[in-house]
């Protein structure tokens, strides 16, 4: 039976909150219509549909793409093969990205890939601790229309630094020095310090004056305690840095959804953060976040109950922090299955009606389909019984929310049907291997690496890294196709005593499974792109991501005739534009970028990348009359480059 679970409140709460009244809301207004010569946010547009309306580069002459320039990070850090994920964007002319483990800012030029400016940050210790020491997805991008244009960058000691857009230096008027210490009016707990344990990977959402910051917390497999930090959401001016307001992810008493935390379990547990990126409509001033699960991953007896906000869509008011709606996406998650990627938001025909919609994609398999102005679902949701488990201490919902539309983009649940069965002989060892585990339909819950049974695990499909991931997806405005990268894996989901690694009753143990190294247990494809017509919710298509890994046949001792397309076990990176998809293998794939006709997923052209495999996720640009695509890439043994195609002059 359907029933809603978006709720809008009349009244705040969770708030340490300033009246934002003199803030203006209209930056980057079109929010889901995609983006045209420039490339200002992450995701494109505010929206991250990861859309643009160019078209100089068209399925005529995409075989004649070339490498324009590279750009290259060898002495951005003291790893110079490091890897990298981020995303540069484009405004007013010049290209920003992070680079490097200390995360410095660059500027490049568009035309010829040197570089302008960079800023570096010696953190000392602070990043020497810190949680997520990596390159960082990106920066962000803010302009008073009038001269003052700035980039943010959070480092990896989590500091929110602003600057100069157009020389590098640090900004005298905010924070002190250009610097926010973002450990400051952190709600943190007993015997937990924040240096070493809270940090970010992605960039702040600028909402008119307002950013709004995120967080990441060490990966909670095996926490060494139940007690962790919250990872609350926090709203900052973009002039002065000044904090203004602080959303509670773990409410505290008297702040709605505490109810869901049993047992006083809001008081200690941490996590519940969004590490993902953030999107938001300008016209509402709705910003929509993307929340991870709660302390820890796989085992949740010491925070009984739904644990509000963890594993949600969460809707706030960027004023004032205030919500506005939520949609709890899991209950009580205990698969590691987090809201790992932005919100896309988008305006669309279903039914005949204009809807303003966000389409949460999930690690699970699933698309959210929601108003975003109600948090309505657009298709009914509905909860369904789901497996109980059996670890002692632990506490399970009864029911988890499924859409009824869209379809499941990856196979969910774990059966003989799933194994792999390239010849009876294969068959049998796949079957061998699940025999050792427990395994059901989806949601079917960790158990025991000993368990009474004789089993060491579950299996869980997808996986506890899904499915999709932190790549998201790119969604057409025109035809309103959405276009999900995915992975078809499973997890094996086993428990052990937290003894002396953990307080915890449990923690993640071991488990794995493979036909041979690189070979999973299930029918391929092992990547794919589904397209989703979200104007009707239906399928589109469905093609593998690349082509079969030279070494499967090789592995399972079979004629590489004898196998079909697997694809790569890898989530591809997406952009889509009015004429075309574009689509890397991912870091996991080959060298390639394939250039796909957007309406079939039929291949137009393939390219090669000169440096490793892409692993930032492509965006384009118009640079004097010439749309160039440029995307990161990390290779073995080589530093991370910055490369862009254009068509020859």
């Amino acid at each position: 039976m359907a029933r809603p679970f978006a709720i809008r409140p009349n009244v705040a709460f969770s708030i340490v909150a300033l009246a934002l009244s003199t803030l203006t809301l209209s930056q980057h207004a079109s929010a889901q219509r995609g983006t045209g010569a420039d490339w200002p946010i992450y995701g494109g547009d505010a929206g991250h549909t990861r859309y643009s309306s160019l078209d100089q580069i068209d399925s005529s002459n995409a075989d004649k793409l070339a490498v324009a320039w590279r750009w290259s990070s060898r002495n951005q850090g003291p790893n110079p093969l490091a890897a990298s994920q981020t995303t540069p964007i484009f405004a007013n002319g010049v290209l920003y990205a992070t680079a490097g483990t200390r995360r410095n800012v660059v500027a490049i030029d568009p035309a010829t890939g040197e570089t302008i400016w960079t800023y570096r940050i010696d953190e000392g210790e602070r990043i020497a601790e810190a949680p997520r020491v990596n390159s960082g997805r990106g920066v962000s991008y803010w302009s008073d229309g009038k001269g003052d244009n700035r980039i943010y960058v959070i480092t990896p000691g989590y500091q929110l630094v602003a600057l100069n857009a157009a020389t590098g230096q640090a900004i005298s008027g905010f924070g002190r020095s250009g610097i926010v210490d973002l450990h400051e009016n952190l709600r943190t707990r007993e015997g937990v310090s924040p240096v070493g344990s809270i940090g970010a990977s992605s960039p702040a959402a600028v909402i008119g004056d307002v950013l709004v910051v995120g967080a990441a917390l060490h990966v909670g497999l095996r926490p060494p305690s139940k007690v962790n930090i919250p990872g609350d959401i926090r709203g900052f001016d973009a002039r002065t840095g000044r904090l203004l307001w602080t959303f509670h992810t773990i409410p505290e008493p008297g702040e709605f959804g505490n109810d869901t935390w049993l047992d006083s379990s809001w008081s200690y547990t941490g996590n519940t953060a969004v590490w993902a990126q953030i999107s938001w409509d300008a016209e509402l001033g709705y910003v929509y976040l993307p929340t991870e699960a709660a302390t820890g991953d796989y085992y949740g007896g010491h925070r009984p109950g739904n644990n509000l906000f963890s594993t949600s869509i969460l809707t706030l008011d960027a004023r004032t922090g205030k919500r506005v709606w939520h949609f709890q996406t899991i209950h009580h998650d205990i698969w590691d299955w987090d809201n790992t990627n932005a919100p896309i938001l988008a305006d669309l025909t279903i039914n005949g009606r204009a809807r303003k919609i966000v389409a949460q994609i999930t690690k699970q398999g699933f698309v959210f389909v929601l108003d975003r102005v109600t948090g309505e679902p657009i298709w009914p949701i509905e909860e369904r019984p789901v497996p109980k488990g059996d670890v002692p201490g632990e506490w399970y919902s009864p029911t988890q929310p499924f859409p009824t539309k869209p379809a499941p983009f990856e196979r969910q649940g774990f059966s003989e049907a799933d194994m792999l069965d390239f010849t009876p002989e294969i068959f049998k060892r796949a079957k061998d291997i699940a025999s050792q585990f427990r395994w059901g339909p989806l949601y079917s819950p960790p158990s025991l690496q000993n368990a009474a049974d004789s089993t060491k695990g579950t299996i869980t499909l997808p996986s506890a890294l899904g499915g999709a991931n932190w790549e998201g997806g790119a969604l057409d405005p025109e035809t309103g196709y959405l276009y999900v990268p995915s992975v078809t894996a499973p997890s094996f989901l086993s428990l052990v005593a937290g003894g002396r690694a953990s307080d915890m009753n449990y923690i993640a143990g071991g488990g794995r499974g493979q036909l041979a190294p690189g070979v999973p247990i299930v029918k391929p494809p092992w990547g794919r792109i589904t397209a989703i017509n979200l104007t009707t919710g239906d399928h589109a298509w469905m093609v593998p991501n690349g082509d079969t890994p030279s070494y499967v046949a090789e592995r399972l001792q079979l004629p590489p005739a004898s196998i079909p397309n697997t694809g790569k076990a890898s989530r591809a990176g997406l952009l889509v534009t009015r004429t075309l998809l574009f689509a890397g293998e991912g870091t996991a794939g080959s060298g390639n970028l394939w250039v796909l006709n957007k309406r079939t997923g039929a291949r137009i052209t393939r390219l090669d990348v000169p440096s490793g495999t892409q692993s930032g996720l492509p965006m384009t640009y118009l640079h004097d009359g010439r749309q160039y695509v440029v995307f990161a890439t990390t290779g073995a043994g080589q530093p991370a480059e910055i490369v862009a195609y254009a068509l020859p002059r």
